[in-house]
């Protein structure tokens, strides 16, 4: 393999140690080689920084191992061009292992030039990650909590969930505190319900009649409880989202706090939007909300000059087929492992996006659901917004809305066919006659 960097090294990343291989290259072609080993902790992590300072590394390779990459890329990231590798990308070829291996093996890709970096965003977007990523889990707690409290319902022979969509609505609340309060009267009860709920009180009162025990009051109150702490956590994770983007730290074009406006160089005219306004524009697509908005670009950043395509983007989130071909044969189309936290929320506005009426989404999702069913179908659609967003950030445009006859019109003799075999084959016979053009 030929050299192409005079200067690297490699690091095999653990939680108490980091052995550091340095690679020299001389100008007759001879390669020096450097190899020690530091501790995890901030002092050892600066004596590495030092110690890779001291050779005139330019280039560091390390793998993406667990979370332990991350103090050491802190310390690094500003003083050397630091490419953070999927293990994946890794393999040696089989024989003996050591950590010491596994870093010279590391300096050897990276020297001549065989590694590729993930992305790693800057830190105020990895802090905004840390905080949507929070919301997310602490959003699953809450609906973990809804459940048990409607367990015990159950339990409790209260049918509240029956007639009630929301059970800790306005109404549903008011009703599960007077139930730890010890009231026993369901007419009562019934009488709490608000706005749309009250057409349905007599059918409350037989919901809100059970057994319940001082048993059943006591792990709601637990439950309750701990919901609306959950909920009060929701709340200053959302307040700390809104303040991150008020900062404008998250636009990657903002000029640096000690540079003057004046000074700061002119940003090109393919660049990045704004965090504020790249949320606005996703918010335009059908399915996608501002929490959504806010969830998926925490996790791509708002340049999409990282990804040379949509495709590579989709590729990244594993929101497409998997490719796994040997002797012409097709293996496996799964999609792999890829952002977990995108992949979520883009199914989850793949959802949203194919009940949405009218729509290009909604008519793509009924059109694939019939022939692959309804899972590969909204993946199918999450896709599509993927690559949608991408465009919109990248060359800064609205949402247009195709039409949920968008595919009607690619062939509509195709369509027309296919409509009247159908009426054929259930006995009628069919004269079609063109309509009149409206004037």
């Amino acid at each position: 393999m030929k050299a192409i960097l005079e200067r690297c090294a490699g690091l095999d990343v653990h939680k108490r140690v980091i052995w550091a291989c340095v690679l020299l290259l001389g100008k007759d072609g001879t390669v020096k080689k450097f190899i020690r080993s530091f501790g995890a902790m901030t002092r050892d992590l600066l004596a590495l920084s030092d110690f890779l300072a001291e050779h005139g590394v330019t280039d560091v390779a390390m793998e993406s191992t667990g979370v332990y990459w991350k103090p050491v890329y802190n310390i690094l990231e500003g003083s050397f061009r630091v490419l953070l590798c999927n293990a994946q990308h890794l393999k040696r070829v089989p024989g003996r292992k050591t950590d010491v291996k596994d870093s010279e093996w590391l300096a050897e890709l990276v020297m001549c030039g065989l590694l590729k970096g993930s992305f790693v965003p800057p830190r105020p977007l990895r802090e905004m990650r840390d905080l949507t990523r929070h919301r997310a889990q602490l959003t699953a707690e809450r609906a973990r909590e809804v459940q048990r409290i409607e367990k015990i319902f159950e339990d409790a022979n209260i049918k509240l969930g029956a007639v009630a969509t929301d059970i800790l609505g306005e109404s549903g609340r008011d009703m599960l505190n007077a139930l730890i309060a010890g009231e026993e009267d369901a007419k009562k009860m019934a009488e709490l319900a608000r706005g749309r709920l009250r057409s349905k009180i007599p059918q409350l009162q037989e919901a809100l009649h059970g057994h319940v025990t001082e048993h059943h009051r006591f792990m709601l109150k637990l439950h309750y409880e701990h919901v609306l702490y959950v909920e009060g956590l929701l709340k200053q994770v959302t307040d700390q989202i809104g303040r991150l983007i008020d900062t404008g730290n998250l636009d990657p074009t903002a000029p640096k706090p000690d540079v003057p406006e004046s000074e700061a160089p002119a940003a090109p005219e393919d660049s990045p939007l704004p965090f504020e306004e790249a949320a606005n524009l996703a918010d335009e697509i059908p399915g996608i909300n501002r929490h959504a908005a806010e969830d998926i670009l925490a996790e791509t950043g708002t340049d999409m000059r990282q990804f040379p395509s949509e495709r590579h983007l989709a590729s990244w989130t594993k929101m497409c087929p998997g490719n796994d071909e040997s002797a012409g044969k097709r293996k496996n189309a799964r999609t792999g492992k890829g952002n977990r936290w995108l992949k979520r929320v883009m199914t989850q506005v793949g959802w949203a996006a194919a009940r949405t009426k009218d729509t290009y989404f909604h008519a793509q999702f009924c059109r694939i659901a019939k022939r692959r069913g309804k899972k590969r179908a909204v993946l199918a659609v999450a896709h599509t917004i993927l690559g949608v967003l991408y465009h919109m950030l990248k060359y800064h445009r609205h949402y247009q809305e195709l039409g949920a006859d968008f595919f009607d019109q690619l062939d509509p003799e195709r369509v027309t066919r296919y409509h009247v075999g159908r009426l054929e084959d259930l006995g009628y016979n069919v004269t079609l006659t063109k309509a009149p053009v409206a004037a």
